[in-house]
């Protein structure tokens, strides 16, 4: 243990006494880090001759009575400098000394008891996670996994009397993700004020990272690592600010016997003294190592590269970026050549030391964590981990290199004069290439037609803001749509058409785009849970960056198509050339950002645009890829007997599993657009009708689930053009609630009954229709009444609710965030329509955008690519038709040719072009865009 008389805690960082004499006049600042690590000094334990080095106190036993040392399993002059030292540079009052990293993790774990529980990571060291299991199994406590980057993920486990400690890393060990220790810290203090914070900080040393500063209440190293450097010894350091842990700390030790003995408490300290000089020459071929790469194609996963997930998270935490990095080859076969083929990169497990050293996590360090385990958390079995020592970097790449050229992963290529990633290297594995194949076919099929697609938006009828805490809400879609076309192109390029984002368009060669940064496709029925920051980034930078802040909607719009795009992209870079039908493709998508009048969605009105757009893109580029299928037709049994289509209104027509897999990838999407999703938008664009979402983390039943028999309601939406603030909106309610607890639970309360009332009477068949529609504008008084309370009204909205209410006598709320926005009005059945029309005129003359709709109908939609069910004579009789030529079933004849110059914009070169369902899409009104495209022939539908 420490000595006797504990420093006192640090107010500033290092704060220690500096030798004498101080001038008065000219007083010296705390020394920086190398000086401290450099400079072992313990004013209360002066040495009687003076010496310049800690002498080894290599004994047992001490002589004497009430002398401060008895016996070295309790304590030990030597270990004792050593904690010294440890606490001043680890701005910790208390340190000890074990004899390995993971003797302190059982020290800190013996503070646990049956029954309590543990909230710990899902990238862990696999000793950590060997010795988690242990005391799961063996001593009654509860472990949770959770993925720590995401610290909402910690919420839901979080109990105020049964959490006793959160075990975190940052980065993690292997995949060096990035966890935000000050936020968790706080988050768990408040929601559990007595739960112990601890850090394993093993992979930055206290010279790049002191946890204590951030929250954390015990922090703890694998001295065997960075701060002993030569991997001579093996230890462990724990450290503390809070007396009462310390104590029961020192007991442990003194009572298991686990102290650092002598002759490894000398050594560790001759270690610190270099810390800093080792981890800056580390730190430093540690970069340029990662920037080869990252150059090269490979996945690289390292702090210091811009393009690493949450990177700014770890630049306010930490003080550099480290010694070790992984990346993944795409072939555990080609990492194992990889691994052996090197000569100065030593194989081994551990970390830390001078020498550079390279490993194979999966088998060697986290080999204890069995296969299905790894493969849930995201653990790549061809992952290789390169722990970067001082040796000369040139030689260390170097040496790389020629391990990467002789396992076939990389190549010389004569036109660039550099050697590049081999995409489909020799090792890669035989089934991995044979499904590959198959996925992306021989022949262009499906990838040549046209798509044409559509999704709803949504309206939130009850729930809104009460939703963030915890209230059911019902969002059910809306029938404005946003359409998109996917045309092919035969140039090897890929063009982008926001016809309603200032008329944005942009095109990129298909070969330039970022494929470098792209992970490993997924295979059918794969899909991503998080975003690939490094994929963002990159196009960000790339193909991206010339598009101006201006068009800031068009550029973000841009982004989500492109990540889609790549992210599902099967073939690599072999087929990009030889097949250019698979990738080339024009994306045109009607979007609702343009004027009044216009049959599709007002943007930033809470309606779900956003939402409609990542459905359409994610559906275009699933079908391009072939991820998804249309269900294929059943063979006639007689030739001359068609198949009758009865109307199902729409319903149901798309396969429930199509809808499910549209929906994972539109929620990266609505990522990449919205940062923080609940989920809602999307899967109300996907499946329509209406569906209750409870938030996760609250003591009801969270999730989302479909509110059957869902009675399609006729709405008249207005949009206020007033924009919103979402956050300051949602901020408000939350400091209202803190400041006025009672008055907000209560109002939380009252809101949950109106969600359930309504809930109930929207899927209660034997209602009689009249009574529903009363039932439903009473509710949507009362919920708007409790939301003007809540302060989520606005001025606008309120006009809108008056002028509806007099003298029309309809009921009026809000929907979305409220501040603006816009506003849902129930329509009675037996409203009178030139009442209706005198209304909407009446809010047009004051400046508002109304929408006669419909709520509760059909989701996402797509143009049948059956000729059969193409509608021929609605085509010929179509109002916008100019040409006496009607086209063979299955084609669409344009109203008429556009202009030269807009041809070329459009990238029409051919006459076939000229019979596709895109120069019609693009010269349509947005008006007449709804009544052309159902014209068009049977549409399928969710």
């Amino acid at each position: 243990m420490a000595t006797k008389s504990q420093p006192q805690k640090l107010t500033t960082n290092y704060d220690l006494p500096t030798p004498e004499p101080e001038s008065p006049l000219r007083p010296r600042k705390p020394y920086r880090f190398s000086t401290l690590c450099a400079t072992v000094e313990n004013p209360s334990m002066k040495d009687q001759y003076g010496s310049s080095s800690v002498p080894i106190y290599q004994t047992a036993t001490f002589k004497g009575v009430s002398g401060e040392y008895d016996y070295s399993r309790s304590g030990n002059p030597t270990r004792s400098h050593l904690e010294h030292h440890i606490a001043k540079i680890s701005s910790a009052a208390h340190a000890f000394v074990v004899s390995s990293g993971m003797a302190a993790l059982d020290v800190i774990l013996r503070l646990l008891k049956p029954g309590d529980e543990v909230i710990a990571g899902d990238d862990l060291y696999g000793g950590t996670n060997r010795l988690l299991a242990y005391i799961k199994t063996h001593v009654g406590v509860t472990v949770h996994h959770v993925d720590t980057t995401n610290t909402a993920s910690l919420h839901p486990h979080i109990h105020p009397e049964k959490t006793a400690m959160v075990l975190l890393e940052s980065p993690t060990n292997p995949l060096l993700k990035i966890v935000d220790l000050a936020t968790i810290s706080k988050d768990v203090k408040e929601r559990a004020p007595n739960a112990i914070i601890v850090v394993d900080n093993t992979m930055m040393s206290p010279y790049l990272q002191r946890p204590l500063e951030h929250g954390a209440d015990i922090v703890y190293d694998s001295a065997t690592k960075y701060l002993s450097g030569h991997h001579d010894l093996m230890a462990g350091v724990v450290t503390c600010n809070r007396d009462e842990i310390a104590k029961q700390i020192a007991f442990t030790i003194n009572a298991v016997g686990n102290g650092l003995t002598p002759i490894d408490s000398f050594l560790l300290l001759r270690g610190i003294k270099t810390l800093a000089l080792r981890m800056d020459r580390q730190q430093a071929t540690t970069g340029l190592v990662a920037e080869y790469l990252h150059s090269l194609g490979f996945r690289v996963n390292y702090p210091g590269l811009p393009g690493h997930a949450r990177r700014e998270i770890h630049a306010r935490i930490a003080d550099g970026n480290g010694a070790v990095l992984s990346f993944e080859t795409g072939s555990k076969t080609l990492s194992e050549k990889i691994v052996a083929g090197t000569r100065l990169w030593g194989i081994s497990v551990s970390f830390g030391c001078v020498n550079s050293l390279i490993s194979m996590p999966c088998v060697m360090s986290h080999a204890s964590i069995d296969a299905a385990t790894r493969a849930a958390r995201g653990l790549p079995e061809d992952l290789i981990r390169l722990c970067v020592g001082i040796e000369d970097p040139h030689d260390l790449l170097d040496d790389l290199e020629r391990a990467l050229l002789a396992a076939g992963a990389i190549e010389f290529n004569e036109v660039q004069n550099k050697y590049v990633r081999v995409t489909e290297p020799e090792g890669a594995d035989a089934i991995a290439r044979a499904v590959q194949k198959l996925a992306v076919g021989d022949e262009p099929g499906d990838n040549m037609k046209e798509w044409l697609i559509s999704s709803p938006g949504k309206v939130i009828l009850f729930g809104e803001h009460a939703v963030v805490h915890g209230v059911t809400a019902i969002a059910a879609s809306v029938d404005l749509r946003c359409y998109g076309l996917t045309s092919p192109r035969q140039d090897r390029r890929l063009s982008v058409h926001f016809h309603d984002i200032g008329n944005f368009y942009y095109e990129w060669d298909i070969n330039n785009l970022p494929w470098g940064a792209v992970a490993s496709p997924p295979t059918v029925g794969e899909h991503p849970g998080d975003l690939d920051q490094q994929l963002v980034d990159a196009l960000l930078q790339g193909p991206l960056s010339k598009i101006s802040d201006a068009q800031r909607n068009a550029r973000v719009a841009s982004l989500a198509f492109l990540y889609l795009y790549m992210s599902l992209n099967k073939s690599e870079e072999r087929y990009r050339g030889a097949k250019t039908w698979i990738f080339s493709s024009f994306l045109d998508y009607v979007l609702p950002l343009l004027p009044a009048a216009r049959a599709t969605l007002p943007v930033g009105a809470g309606l779900g645009s956003s939402a409609s757009f990542s459905v359409c893109a994610a559906t275009a580029v699933l079908l391009l890829h072939r991820h998804v299928s249309i269900p294929e037709l059943p063979a006639p049994t007689d030739p001359t007997i068609g198949h009758i289509h009865v109307s199902h209104q729409g319903r149901r027509a798309l396969p429930s599993a199509f809808a499910e897999e549209v929906n994972r990838w539109a929620f990266l999407s609505e990522k990449i657009l919205h940062g923080n999703p609940s989920g809602v938008d999307n899967s109300v664009a996907v499946f329509g009708g209406a569906l209750a979402y409870t938030r996760p983390g609250f003591a009801r039943k969270s999730g989302m689930e479909a509110i059957q028999g869902f009675k399609s309601l006729r709405f008249l939406l207005t949009n206020s053009k007033v924009p919103r603030d979402t956050k300051k909106l949602v901020a408000g309610v939350g400091e209202k609630k803190a400041n006025e607890p009672e008055l907000v639970n209560s109002i939380l309360d009252a809101i949950q009954s109106i969600t359930d009332e309504a809930r109930r009477a929207l899927a209660d068949p034997e209602m009689p229709r009249e009574l529903l529609l009363q039932a439903l504008s009473a509710l949507i008084n009362e919920n708007h009444g409790h939301l003007v309370t809540l302060g989520v009204s606005h001025p606008s909205l309120e006009a809108i609710r008056s002028r509806t209410a007099e003298p029309y006598g309809l009921s009026t709320k809000l929907t979305g965030a409220g501040g603006g926005g816009c506003a849902v009005t129930l329509l009675p059945d037996d409203l009178k329509p030139e009442d209706l029309q005198r209304l909407v005129d009446d809010l047009i003359r004051e400046n508002f955008e109304p929408y006669i709709t419909s709520v509760g109908g059909s989701g996402l939609g797509i143009l049948s690519p059956y000729p059969e069910h193409r509608n021929r004579d609605a085509v010929a009789s179509s109002s916008l038709r100019t040409h006496e030529h009607v086209p063979p079933v299955g084609q669409v004849t344009p109203p008429e040719t556009p202009a030269p110059e807009h041809q070329e914009q459009l990238g029409v070169t051919t006459s076939e072009d000229k019979d596709t369902l895109r120069v019609s899409f693009e010269t349509n009104s947005t008006d007449g865009l709804a009544e052309w495209a159902n014209g068009l022939g049977r549409w399928l539908y969710v």
